[in-house]
């Protein structure tokens, strides 16, 4: 029994996820439901979006209208700026000649060291161990990003990065250095969006410094790394927006839903960002971005409106060390299906998780817990709806001890039961 709403969830082949954004893919998009998430996608990707990745042809072309803007608009700066100081400047400085021209006056302007804290720091330190990857499949082809893990090539990035190459598809990562190294996939896991891949006959590498995530603070400071739009080293900073944030990007093909507490984000995240760090002050690695929420479009793709989100850190990193050893990972579960409730007997507005199935011999069934109540906390998260207890639920590894709260004919209860594993079930 999936630890999930009942209502169809999404799957990664729905574009019109609110937290869901791929990277895009190369060719004609396929036409299907909006979406809300961002990060390269295999074809039909949902929108919170996990971020899609930029066709590539494309890249080449924006890059050079990039360019070509900044030289225009920075000569046509440059002229105007001086025009107005000749014409405005009446000082009897400089030259007595009345005639005498006005000329700038060349500076030398000594390097400094970045300063403790500051983005520039940050940076410098994360650069070397954020990559560009560049993924093909038969569905298409895109680019996202990905967190180097050990010095020999492992690299952490998102599932539906990794999945657009599929089977006999082929990914390429590109390091801060310019160099670049063919890459497989070593593991995947569709309910946390996260992968594994190893980059073929590489050494030396600079493995990212991972931070913890339970640290951070509402209001703080985060710098965002990766590869919007194919643009490889790209930084953006920002603020953690909120916390355990409850994103449901899809599901996996056996209808368990792909939903994780997510650290959101003003940092500048868009299609290509996914897989990236998201690191703290001191250039730690917390989060991993995902998805932004998008704001409702017809037609291109999605981009960033200030909301973004990264799976944190501190709740993947068991899954990862699954992942790393060659092992399927596993996730904890109550062994319960959801639906999201607002009110209850048509009186006081309720918030929660009502229950709708049980499965038999699972932790909540032992418990005592039953179809038709209302999960309102576990431990102390609130509990805010069907997706925030699977968000929830997914923070905690199978045979963790949680207190549940919930309410069973009008009347609040508790009750300390032990996780299950879906080790040996398809559903989580």
């Amino acid at each position: 029994m999936s630890d999930q709403p009942t209502t169809p969830p999404q799957g990664p082949q729905d574009p019109h996820n609110p937290y869901f954004s791929y990277p895009a893919p190369q060719g004609p998009r396929p036409q299907g439901p909006p979406a809300q998430a961002y990060g390269p996608a295999p074809s039909g990707a949902p929108q919170t979006e996990t971020l899609p990745t930029q066709r590539r042809p494309r890249r080449t072309g924006l890059a050079a209208a990039v360019v070509a803007t900044a030289l225009v608009v920075g000569a046509a700066a440059g002229v105007g700026g001086a025009a107005a100081w000749n014409a405005f400047d009446d000082s009897d400085s400089g030259s007595n000649d009345a005639g005498a021209a006005q000329t700038s006056q060349v500076v030398d302007t000594p390097s400094s060291p970045a300063a403790d804290g500051s983005v520039e720091q940050v940076a410098a330190k994360v650069l070397p161990s954020v990559v560009k990857i560049d993924v093909s499949g038969s569905q298409g082809a895109g680019s996202g990003s990905g967190i180097i893990l050990s010095s020999d090539g492992k690299i952490l990035t998102n599932n539906h990065v990794a999945a657009i190459a599929g089977d006999g598809g082929s990914m390429t990562v590109f390091f801060n250095d310019g160099t670049s190294a063919k890459a497989s996939v070593v593991g995947t896991d569709p309910l946390t969006d996260t992968a594994v891949i190893k980059a073929e006959g590489v050494s030396g590498l600079t493995p990212a410094t991972i931070g913890k995530s339970a640290d951070l603070k509402v209001g703080e400071g985060v710098v965002a790394i990766g590869s919007p739009f194919g643009l490889d080293s790209t930084v953006t900073s920002g603020i953690v927006s909120a916390l355990n944030r409850p994103v449901d990007v899809g599901s996996d093909g056996d209808g368990n839903s792909t939903t994780y507490p997510a650290i959101q984000t003003d940092a500048a995240i868009n299609p290509g960002n996914s897989g990236g760090a998201l690191v703290d002050m001191n250039g730690n690695v917390v989060g991993i971005n995902s998805s932004i929420r998008t704001a409702s479009s017809s037609e291109g793709e999605a981009g960033s409106i200030g909301l973004g989100f990264a799976i944190p850190i501190d709740e993947v990193l068991p899954i990862v060390d699954q992942m790393s050893k060659g092992e399927t990972p596993t996730h904890a579960r109550l062994g319960i299906s959801v639906a999201d409730v607002a009110s209850q007997d048509g009186a006081e507005v309720v918030q929660g998780a009502e229950v709708k199935e049980v499965s038999a011999g699972s932790t909540a069934a032992d418990a005592g817990i039953a179809k038709g109540d209302v999960i309102t906390k576990v431990d102390d998260e609130l509990i805010t709806g069907a997706d925030s207890l699977v968000a929830t639920i997914r923070s905690y590894r199978p045979g963790d001890g949680v207190t549940v709260t919930y309410t069973h004919d009008g009347e609040t209860k508790t009750t300390h039961l032990t996780l299950d594993s879906d080790e040996s079930t398809s559903n989580s």
